[in-house]
């Protein structure tokens, strides 16, 4: 088990995490939550499923898959305390990333047993999904840590960073607060489908309309006045920040922005189809992944003396541990 590796293990587990996201979504899309029953961690009381219906189908490839990320999660700790010497970030990211991984099983179980499924519209349900979606932004913010570490990023210093520390945390505050109020928006979406735009908002200002259809409305505010704020961030950050990487991640940022502000724009038009909420989520973790590596190469310690060396040793370095 070496460092050279060990990056590629890290991005495996973050890829093949996402997807599980990505496919956890299409479960409560297609309101197949309850495809196992109110059963955890068998399905219906089996471990294999018999004579599985499409959502019990749907419902058992999620936790399948899920089971796989766990065991990749697990890997990637027990390689980088083999691999890095103690006290190095990439074993702290390893960590943190077990941590909420487990988190993550024990909040869909959570979910499973209390049976906050399929059509379930209560507040508590609202609630535990909030819940979940932090939860997993903090492991894919951890994983992507891991695996920015492991390529070769410094170690982030959180004392002492002032206006800079102070942008970064409210923009990863503000994304955290976008994502709960469009986690929200989504169930209302799935349990409360509007025929035409015009039914949509019509439920959106009702008084009479479900409690998940008048909190529908927050998500697009509170998404535009976040994308105003993380396009003039980035930009101050940067300039305070001046170096190659931060300039690069600063423009990913701002990109990524501008899109998700159109693929939400194009959800609402196309009234939220399954393929549209699924691409929305995705670039939702894409500009996490992107902030949260912006964050971390902003607020990364300075070079030390030993980076100096002599001529070239430093690219000889990097080179050995890509």
């Amino acid at each position: 088990m070496t460092q050279a590796r060990f990056w590629k293990l890290a991005a495996l587990a973050l890829a093949f995490t996402l997807g599980v996201i990505l496919w956890g979504a299409f479960v409560r899309a297609t309101g197949s939550g309850a495809g196992c029953g109110s059963h955890w961690p068998t399905c219906n009381g089996d471990v294999i499923p018999r004579s599985p219906s499409a959502a019990t189908l749907i419902e058992f490839t999620h936790r399948a898959t899920s089971g796989v990320a766990f065991l990749l999660v697990a890997l990637q700790l027990v390689w980088a305390f083999v691999a890095y010497p103690s006290g190095h970030p990439v074993r702290g990211g390893a960590a943190a990333s077990m941590l909420f991984m487990i988190t993550e099983a024990a909040v869909g179980a959570g979910i499973v047993l209390l049976e906050y499924v399929a059509h379930d519209a209560s507040a508590a349900r609202a609630l535990w999904m909030a819940v979940h979606l932090i939860n997993t932004f903090l492991l894919v913010g951890a994983m992507t840590c891991t695996l920015y570490w492991a390529r070769g990023g410094r170690r982030v210093r959180l004392r002492g960073q002032g206006v800079t520390g102070a942008l970064l945390g409210a923009g990863l505050a503000g994304v955290l607060a976008v994502g709960v109020t469009g986690a929200i928006a989504a169930l209302g979406d799935t349990l409360f489908a509007a025929a035409s735009l015009r039914e949509g908002l019509a439920q959106d200002f009702s008084p009479a309309a479900h409690f998940l259809l008048q909190l529908r409305v927050l998500h697009p505010t509170v998404a535009a006045a976040v994308g105003v704020y993380l396009l003039f961030a980035r930009g101050a950050v940067a300039a305070r920040r001046p170096s190659p990487e931060v300039a690069r991640l600063s423009t990913a940022t701002g990109a990524l922005v501008l899109l998700q502000i159109g693929a939400g724009l194009l959800n609402l038009l196309l009234l939220a189809p399954v393929w549209m909420q699924l691409v929305h989520l995705l670039l939702a973790d894409l500009l996490w992944m992107v902030l949260v590596t912006f964050a971390a190469a902003a607020m990364s310690e300075q070079a030390s003396p030993a980076d100096a060396g002599p001529p070239g040793e430093k690219a000889r370095r990097e080179a050995v541990a890509i």
